[in-house]
């Protein structure tokens, strides 16, 4: 989803988008090529961009699933796509220049990757989505509600008291400055080692089923803000009042050429995303993720429901 690789070179990436797009290109032109990255919510918001700009008698070519956020990134700075699904917190990446805290405010974040974006490579981010597809710790209802956990900060104050804890998260998770030990910084408390159950990966699906489930005891659970499986499976996220992790929030990204020779797409997108909030993507998501729906088909079953196409 939003995680970058530092591993593929330069020369690799502009070698997989050419090899990509040698017959593909022919598409180009008046078509709109919509495109993502290889995972269940960028397929999910890609498909809603395709069917909505098709509905109003645009032509597109669909292009989900093309790659990993530096692939899509190369892919629409030089052309080869039009317009795809990035994250706001992801321009701390993009403009290392820029002070990261200011992602951790999602009207910050998103003016700040907008303004910078615009200015130097052309591309004009639209209206975000009201979610936050971040990193979290996620907690049964039935467990939320029984000793009335629902932020950080009454995670912190659980913890402190001496409660049970059970935390399965990835290494990445538990050890990576900005993940765990900043919550535990900013909160005031910190897990011990035989509190965690650590995976080698950052499988979100097996962290949640583990909750889910009460694998081993496991009673909270690493997750990110907008994965599927947390409605189906009854989780929730803990809140973080404090802002403590950069704002994910999910937003179409188009080239100003494109949009310039086409601005209804802004006008078209804008009420789309703006229903798209954190509960709502959940919700979505776990349609594809785990009843094995197509992406195109939920995402027309939704922009249908919501009146935005016939």
């Amino acid at each position: 989803m939003k995680k970058l690789s530092k591993k593929l070179l330069p020369g690799v990436i502009g070698l997989i988008i050419g090899l990509l797009f040698t017959q593909t290109t022919v598409f180009a032109g008046n078509s709109i090529i919509v495109s993502s990255k290889i995972d269940t919510e960028g397929s999910l918001l890609a498909n809603m961009i395709a069917v909505s700009l098709k509905f109003h008698h645009l032509k597109v070519t669909n292009k989900a699933g093309l790659g990993g956020t530096m692939i899509l990134r190369r892919a629409i700075k030089s052309g080869q796509i039009d317009i795809y699904p990035e994250y706001t917190g992801n321009g701390a990446v993009f403009f290392p220049r820029l002070n990261k805290i200011i992602f951790k405010s999602f009207k910050k974040g998103y003016e700040a990757v907008k303004k910078a974006d615009l200015k130097q490579n052309n591309i004009v981010w639209l209206t975000p989505a009201r979610a936050n597809n971040t990193w979290a710790i996620a907690v049964r209802k039935s467990f939320a509600k029984k000793h009335n956990i629902y932020t950080m900060g009454e995670f912190a104050k659980y913890v402190k008291s001496g409660g049970f804890v059970r935390l399965v998260c990835s290494e990445e998770f538990a050890t990576r400055g900005d993940a765990l030990p900043a919550f535990e910084k900013a909160y005031g408390f910190k897990l011990s080692q035989s509190q965690l159950i650590l995976l080698s990966g950052g499988n979100t699906a097996q962290t949640e089923k583990a909750l889910a489930r009460k694998t081993n005891g496991v009673n909270f659970a690493m997750a990110y803000g907008t994965d599927g499986s947390l409605s189906s499976l009854n989780l929730l996220v803990l809140r973080d009042p404090k802002n403590i992790e950069p704002v994910y929030a999910p937003t179409p990204i188009i080239r100003k050429s494109v949009l310039d020779r086409y601005p209804q797409i802004g006008v078209i997108l804008k009420p789309i995303f703006e229903t798209l909030d954190t509960e709502t993507l959940q919700m979505l998501n776990a349609k594809i993720a785990i009843e094995g729906l197509p992406a195109e088909k939920v995402a027309k079953r939704y922009l249908k429901q919501e009146g935005f196409i016939k």
